[in-house]
């Protein structure tokens, strides 16, 4: 146990006895918790819900706590990117593992399974618009990960270093550099099962320029979709964009948590198509965890 002490600057806590921002209570949170980025999926995945112990709302970050099929459950909203995502996991590990009352780590180890079930773009002819994909690796562009001590033994070195080659990204070019992370194997198995695609998923720090997407502003490297799409390590290709994933699988893996990412494609890179009406057939996918989680 790490006795140090945890001061009022480092963690905030709300007047109620809650969390800064998630506005949490320590005992409302369960062991399995499902994240969302969109606040307004949270009571969709509550809907299944046998039973309700509580909702609590602030800023972007929307909670239910509930039982479903006998297992209790925290679905709770991060919004959009892993800045929000260090935030979301942070005060989840906080909750679980220090006392508020003295501010310091308690005696026993809380170990929480988070399952994130997003939307995302396909980056291979094998994954049109429907297909369910769970992340065998995250390898994140947004940097959040190399602010953390023991980045390095939590990461994939070595696909870091052969992607970082064949992107020929240098100096200016690579400002953050990015980092791969395994999502949690047994969570993978369970949660993914035979029935999802698995492959490696790229966290961009942005929906436009980093995904590639150009407006008015030109991209840097308007070739680095393709290249992205045509790396390859061993059996592993990247499969989808999306934005959260890495900083979940980074700080998880860092604090002793299970964490995995699977996501519904929305839109194919490769094809050039998208189905803004997405949120009528998400369902299934909340449904396949929910049963297997």
């Amino acid at each position: 146990m790490d006795n140090t002490y945890f001061p009022e600057s480092e963690l905030i806590i709300n007047g109620d006895g809650s969390i800064f921002h998630l506005h949490l209570l320590p005992e409302q949170l369960a062991d399995k918790v499902i994240l969302v980025g969109d606040p307004g999926r949270v009571a969709l995945v509550a809907s299944h819900f046998e039973e309700k112990e509580c909702e609590v709302e602030s800023r972007e970050f929307k909670t239910v706590t509930g039982t479903y099929q006998g297992k209790r459950i925290t679905v709770l909203s991060t919004g959009i990117g892993c800045d929000n995502i260090d935030i979301v996991i942070n005060e989840l590990d906080a909750l679980a593992n220090i006392d508020f009352a003295t501010r310091h780590e308690k005696p026993n180890f809380r170990q929480l399974e988070l399952v994130r079930i997003g939307t995302c773009g396909g980056l291979q002819a094998h994954t049109p618009e429907g297909t369910f994909i769970a992340s065998q690796k995250s390898l994140g562009f947004d940097g959040l990960l190399n602010f953390y001590a023991g980045r390095d033994e939590a990461c994939d070195l070595d696909f870091e270093k052969a992607f970082l080659a064949h992107m020929q990204w240098q100096g200016s070019q690579c400002i953050a550099h990015p980092y791969c992370v395994d999502n949690n194997e047994e969570l993978l198995d369970r949660i993914g099962q035979n029935d999802m695609v698995r492959g490696v998923t790229i966290a961009c720090g942005g929906f436009f320029g980093p995904q590639g997407r150009r407006l008015r502003v030109p991209l840097a490297d308007p070739t680095a979709n393709d290249k992205i799409m045509s790396f390859r390590h061993g059996d592993l290709c990247f499969t989808n964009f999306e934005m959260e994933s890495s900083a979940l699988a980074g700080l998880a893996k860092l604090m002793g948590h299970k964490a995995m990412t699977c996501c519904m494609v929305v839109a194919n890179r490769v094809a050039g198509k998208a189905n803004p009406n997405y949120k009528n057939s998400i369902d299934s996918l909340i449904s396949l965890v929910l049963e297997r989680i």
